[in-house]
C-alpha cells in the first residue's frame, strides 16, 4: 500500500466486497470506519450507527414545547419524563394564541412588521387601522386640572419667611465687608497717588537742577530708593526706568484677599464680596 516515497499513503475501503485502496479516503463520523468515494454515505455502507447524532424533536400537544428524543432511549420513557417534570399546560395559550388587531371585525394578526402603536391611546393596531378615526380612538387621557396655583404661591411664601433671620445676618455681614473693602481700596489709591506725586516732584527737581549739578559736581540721591548718582541726568534716567514705569508695583504692596469658604484669592476686595454673594449666598461661614 502506498508508494516507496510515501508508504502510508492511502487506505482500503471497509466494505468487505470492495476493499478498494483510496488515496483520499473518507472516515464516517458515526461508525469511524474508512470508506472509498463510492461507499462514503450512510446508505451505501449500511451504517449501523447512522442515527447516533440525529436530533428529533416532538412538539408536546399539552404545553406546545419541543421534546428532544434520545437516540438510545425509548420515546415513551422520554415522553413520560417530560410530562412529569417540565410540562406546563398554561404555556399552550401563550404560544399558540396570536395577538390580533383590537378593532371589531378585523382579523389581522399583529406581527413585527405590521404593528403600529397609537400615540394617543397607546394601543397596538394593524396598518389598516393605525389612524385614530379608523379605530375610533378615544384620544389622549385628560390631564388633571385641579392644580391650585394659589396654594403653591402661599406655600412658597411660608418657606421664604422661615430663613428670614439667616438672610438678615448675611446681609449685615455683607454690609460690613463692603465697608472694609471700600476702606482698603481708598487707602491703596491714596498710597498710589502719593507715590505718583513724589515721582513727579523728583522729575521736576531733576529737570531744574541739570545745569547746577554739572558745574558743582555734587552727588544726587533718588528720593524713592536712596540710590546715589553722580549726575542729574543719570538720576532722571533711573527715575524714568525704575519708578515711573512701575511706580504702583514697586511702591504699593499688592494685597490678596482669600475667600473664607473656598480659599479663592482676589486682589480686589469688591470682587471678593461679589463672589461671596454670588457663589455662597452671602454667607462667609465655612
Amino acid at each position: 500500500m502506498g508508494t516507496p516515497e510515501f508508504p502510508d499513503l492511502g487506505k482500503h475501503c471497509a466494505v468487505s466486497d470492495c476493499k478498494q485502496i483510496d488515496f483520499l479516503p473518507f472516515t464516517c463520523d458515526r461508525c469511524d470506519q474508512v470508506y472509498c468515494l463510492e461507499h462514503r454515505s450512510y446508505i451505501k455502507h449500511q451504517c449501523t450507527k447512522a442515527d447516533k447524532l440525529d436530533v428529533t424533536v416532538v412538539i408536546c400537544p399539552l404545553c406546545a414545547k419541543g421534546v428532544r428524543l434520545v437516540p438510545d432511549q425509548d420515546p415513551n420513557i422520554t415522553w413520560e419524563n417530560h410530562v412529569n417534570t417540565e410540562c406546563d399546560p398554561s404555556n399552550y395559550e401563550k404560544v399558540t394564541k396570536k395577538k390580533k388587531c383590537p378593532v371589531p371585525g378585523c382579523r389581522e394578526i399583529l406581527g413585527f412588521s405590521n404593528t403600529i402603536k397609537c400615540r394617543d391611546c397607546t394601543v397596538d393596531h394593524c396598518l389598516k387601522h393605525r389612524f385614530g378615526p379608523d379605530h375610533k380612538c378615544p384620544g389622549p387621557k385628560n390631564v388633571e386640572t385641579s392644580f391650585s396655583f394659589m396654594s403653591l404661591f402661599n406655600g412658597s411664601k411660608t418657606e421664604e419667611s422661615k430663613p428670614k433671620s439667616s438672610s438678615t445676618a448675611s446681609s449685615k455681614w455683607t454690609t460690613s465687608f463692603l465697608n472694609a473693602a471700600s476702606n482698603i481700596r481708598a487707602s491703596a489709591e491714596a498710597g498710589a497717588s502719593k507715590l505718583s506725586g513724589e515721582i513727579n516732584q523728583a522729575w521736576q527737581t531733576a529737570k531744574g537742577g541739570v545745569g547746577q549739578s554739572r558745574s558743582s559736581g555734587q552727588v544726587e540721591q533718588c528720593p524713592q530708593c536712596g540710590a546715589k548718582f553722580s549726575s542729574v541726568t543719570t538720576l532722571v534716567d533711573h527715575v524714568q526706568k525704575v519708578h515711573e514705569r512701575s511706580g504702583n508695583r514697586s511702591g504699593a504692596k499688592v494685597t490678596i484677599d482669600v475667600c473664607p469658604k473656598c480659599s479663592r484669592g482676589f486682589r480686589d476686595p469688591v470682587s471678593l464680596v461679589e463672589h461671596v454673594e454670588r457663589d455662597h449666598g452671602g454667607s462667609s461661614r465655612a
